[in-house]
């Protein structure tokens, strides 16, 4: 099915605009990655714990934060009105994520669930279990293996990809790839920042499967630009990749779509587990789809040039 045809958008000659909305977005989100210190992590790798819990109305942030400011744990007394308090999904959920601490009580995560129902008593299910939703844990060292391990397996998907690529088609090829795909990490995890969104494993993977899309996405158009290079010898590049990414339009525009849709009703019904997920992989798909054709494209042309 073709939802488009016999196109002849002059897709290069907006590359200049493309480029400078692409620098924005960076600048932006570089900015406001050295605002905030760095991405805002999740414990799945700065380690602490966090408890959410579950009251039948909606509940006063403020008052759960005031009555959190002294709790007693076997002899120990703590203050938690400083750490992150906040709904989730609507106001009768509550989380609250508390660093790791040096000295930690037994079943202290389940003792902090323990704080927070007394502030509310009157608003506690029926079932104690439907109070308590979930408790994570993770320790400082594996917070931080894992924050390493996450960068490493993007950088072995990017290393691997500038391979794959370099020999299936040309090593100009394989640094347009690589220069749209580090593209929608930077301004995908900027837009995360900006938005003040956790960076949490389930987001690692969203964007590893950014990378995969964008990549697909891209693979295509360079396809397609190899095929045209040798029927229209003597053609400039610009014209050959032009005329690629026409005829490759109707696909583009399809796959897209589709997996937009896809990722948008998961964000919108998901639930809140898969929330940060689908928001990235909403940002991922559009600015995958708009790199493959902006920046790729654009970087062949410079490499081409300079060859």
């Amino acid at each position: 099915m073709r939802i488009v045809r016999d196109t002849h958008i002059d897709f290069m000659s907006k590359t200049f605009i493309a480029g400078c909305l692409s620098a924005l977005l960076i600048i932006i989100g570089a900015a406001s990655l050295i605002i905030n210190g760095g991405p805002k992590l999740s414990i799945d790798f700065k380690g602490g714990t966090m408890v959410a819990v579950n009251f039948t109305e909606p509940v006063d942030i403020n008052k759960i934060r005031s009555a959190l400011a002294e709790v007693s744990i076997d002899g120990q007394n703590f203050d938690f009105s400083t750490e992150e308090i906040k709904h989730f999904g609507d106001e009768t959920n509550v989380a609250i994520r508390i660093a790791s601490l040096d000295n930690e009580p037994p079943r202290f995560a389940n003792r902090v669930a323990e704080k927070l129902a007394t502030v509310y008593p009157e608003l506690l299910p029926e079932e104690r279990t439907d109070f308590i939703l979930s408790i994570d844990k993770v320790g400082p060292k594996v917070g931080a293996e894992l924050s390493g391990d996450a960068i490493l397996a993007m950088l072995y998907a990017l290393g691997f990809i500038l391979v794959y690529i370099s020999i299936r088609f040309e090593f100009k090829y394989a640094v347009g790839a690589i220069a749209a795909l580090t593209h929608d990490v930077l301004i995908t995890l900027g837009v995360f920042s900006v938005l003040g969104y956790e960076i949490s494993l389930a987001v690692i993977a969203a964007f590893l499967t950014i990378v995969g899309y964008s990549l697909n996405d891209t693979i295509v158009i360079f396809d397609r630009v190899r095929e045209n290079v040798k029927a229209l010898k003597g053609a400039s590049m610009e014209s050959v990749i032009n005329q690629s990414i026409n005829e490759s339009l109707s696909r583009t525009i399809i796959t897209s779509l589709t997996t937009f849709l896809v990722v948008l009703i998961l964000f919108l019904v998901g639930g809140e587990v898969i929330h940060t997920f689908s928001f990235a992989m909403i940002v991922g798909v559009i600015i995958g789809t708009y790199s493959s054709i902006f920046v790729a494209s654009p970087v062949v042309i410079k490499m081409d040039k300079t060859s």
